[in-house]
C-alpha cells in the first residue's frame, strides 16, 4: 500500500506541485502534427500538467506554444490570427511571440506609447518541437534538456501510425500497468478470451489459460526499469527473460519485436485525466524499403461502445478499462500488494527518490539529456519472441491493438510482407545473429 500523503505526492501534477515540478523536466507530447494541420486556424487547444495552452504554427512554419488566453480580456487564442512571427488576439489585436512576449497593443501603442504597457502583459510561452508525427512541449526550467530521440521515433525507413485517447484517470494508473507483467495472463488472455466469447453471444469456456508466469524480474538501468517474465515451458534463455523490455522514466513504455515497436506516452492532463499516445513503428526486413507516407496519420481511440460500456475487444482497450475502473485517482492506501507487485513498488520508490532530488534543488538523474552527440538515436533492447511464443512472420495482416484502424493500413501490410522470407527461427530467438537471415527455400 501507499500512504495517502505519498499517493497525493505522486498524482498531483499541477503547477507548483512536486510531481508537477518533476514532470516539467521532461518533454511531453501534446498533440499530433496531423491534428494541428487539420485546423483551419493553424492552432490547437491543448491541456497538459494542469495548464491550458494553444499550439500554433506560424506563417513561416515554426511551431509555438503559449498560454491559452490573451492577457487583455482572456479571449481564447485558439481563434487568434497566426502571423509570420507570432499570434495576435482576434479580440483587440494584442500580439504575442513564441516566448509569450507581448509585441503589440494597437490602441495602447497609439494613445500612450511612452507607458510601454506591453512589457507588463506577456503570457506563458514554452519550447516546442516536432518528432515522429507528434508535437512535444517542454514546460520546465531553463536551460531546457534535449528532446530524447528514442530509436523507434527516429528510424527513417519505417511506416508509422499514432493512436490517441483521453483517459478519465490519473497518469500513474497507466504507467504502473507497465510494471505489472502478470496482468498479461489474466487480463489479456483469460479475461480477453472471456470477453471475446460473451461479446459474440457464446457461453464462455472457463479453465486453462496460457501463458502461466513462473517468475518475474525487474532491473534498474540507465533509462528506467527493464521488465522480465518467464512463463511455464520456457527457460531463462527465452527473450522475455534474457532481454525483457524497457519502461522509460517517468511515463513511457516501449514494447516491440522485429515487425513493430510501440512507444506509449502517458501524459498528465491534470490530476484526473491522462492523454495517452501510442506511436506504432513498422520497419521492413533488411534489404527492403518501407512505402513513403505523405504524413504520419493519427487517430482518436474510442473508450466506450454505443451502450456506453467500456470497450474490451482490443488489447490496449482492455488496459484502458482497468485503469479507468480504478477511479479518477486510485486509492492506493487501500491496496493489498503481493509478490506480483514488485515492479510497481520499485517504480514508486524510483519516483519518490527523483522527487526528493527535485525538491532539494537538483534536476532528475534519469533521462535528462544534454549532450547532442549521445542523443542521435537512443537504442533500446527489445525481445524478438514475446508472450511465451514467437513472432509469426507469415501473418501479414494488420490487426490494430486498440479500437479503430490506421489510414495507412495498406502501407503497414506492405511492410509486414517483407518479413515473409526471414527465417522464423531468428524471430523466435533461436538464432543469435544480430541481423535476420533469409529462410532456406
Amino acid at each position: 500500500m501507499l500512504s495517502i500523503r505519498d499517493n497525493e505526492l505522486l498524482t498531483q501534477v499541477g503547477p507548483g506541485m512536486p510531481m508537477g515540478q518533476l514532470m516539467r523536466y521532461y518533454w511531453q507530447p501534446v498533440c499530433s502534427v496531423q491534428d494541428l494541420a487539420a485546423s483551419p486556424f493553424r492552432t490547437k487547444e491543448v491541456e497538459i500538467l494542469g495548464e491550458k495552452l494553444v499550439v500554433f504554427r506560424d506563417r513561416q512554419g515554426r511551431l509555438g506554444l503559449v498560454e491559452g488566453h490573451c492577457s487583455h480580456r482572456r479571449a481564447s487564442l485558439a481563434y487568434g490570427v497566426v502571423e509570420n512571427d507570432g499570434i495576435r488576439c482576434q479580440y483587440h489585436g494584442w500580439k504575442f511571440d513564441h516566448s509569450g512576449r507581448c509585441l503589440e497593443q494597437p490602441f495602447e501603442d497609439t494613445t500612450h506609447p511612452e507607458d510601454r504597457f506591453r512589457e507588463k502583459c506577456g503570457i506563458r510561452g514554452y519550447r516546442v518541437e516536432e518528432l515522429a508525427g507528434l508535437v512535444f512541449a517542454y514546460l520546465g526550467p531553463e536551460p531546457a534538456p534535449l528532446l530524447p530521440r528514442w530509436a523507434p521515433l527516429v528510424y527513417d525507413n519505417a511506416v508509422r501510425d499514432i493512436a490517441i485517447t483521453e483517459l478519465p484517470c490519473n497518469w500513474l494508473q497507466a504507467q504502473e500497468n507497465s510494471l505489472d507483467p502478470v496482468h498479461l495472463e489474466w487480463l489479456h488472455n483469460y479475461s480477453g478470451s472471456y470477453f471475446a466469447q460473451i461479446m459474440a453471444g457464446e457461453e464462455p469456456e472457463l479453465g486453462e489459460y496460457q501463458p502461466r508466469h513462473q517468475k518475474i524480474g525487474f532491473d534498474v538501468f540507465e533509462y528506467g526499469i527493464i521488465k522480465r517474465r518467464l512463463t511455464i515451458g520456457n527457460t531463462e534463455e527465452h527473450d522475455e527473460w534474457r532481454i525483457g523490455h524497457p519502461i522509460l522514466f517517468p511515463n513511457v513504455l516501449v514494447v516491440g519485436n522485429p515487425l513493430a515497436n510501440i512507444v506509449q506516452f502517458r501524459v498528465p492532463i491534470d490530476d484526473n485525466r491522462t492523454l495517452h499516445f501510442s506511436v506504432y513503428t513498422w520497419r521492413p526486413a533488411p534489404g527492403f524499403d518501407a512505402p513513403k507516407q505523405d504524413s504520419i496519420p493519427s487517430r482518436w481511440v474510442p473508450l466506450r461502445d454505443e451502450n456506453d460500456r467500456l470497450l474490451v475487444n482490443h488489447v490496449f482497450n482492455q488496459d484502458y478499462t482497468c485503469w479507468v475502473s480504478q477511479g479518477p485517482i486510485a486509492e492506493r492506501n487501500l491496496e493489498k500488494l503481493g509478490k506480483s507487485d514488485e515492479g510497481v513498488i520499485l517504480f514508486r520508490k524510483m519516483l519518490l527518490d527523483q522527487l526528493k532530488r527535485v525538491q532539494s534543488g537538483h534536476e532528475p538523474a534519469i533521462n535528462v539529456f544534454r549532450d547532442p552527440s549521445s542523443n542521435v538515436s537512443l537504442e533500446l533492447q527489445l525481445e524478438r519472441a514475446k508472450y511465451g511464443g514467437q513472432v509469426t512472420l507469415q501473418d501479414v495482416t494488420y490487426r490494430p491493438l486498440e479500437a479503430g484502424c490506421s489510414r495507412d493500413a495498406d502501407k503497414i501490410e506492405a511492410v509486414l510482407r517483407t518479413w515473409q522470407h526471414i527465417d522464423p527461427k531468428w524471430a523466435a530467438g533461436e538464432i543469435p545473429e544480430l541481423e535476420p537471415v533469409l529462410a532456406s527455400h
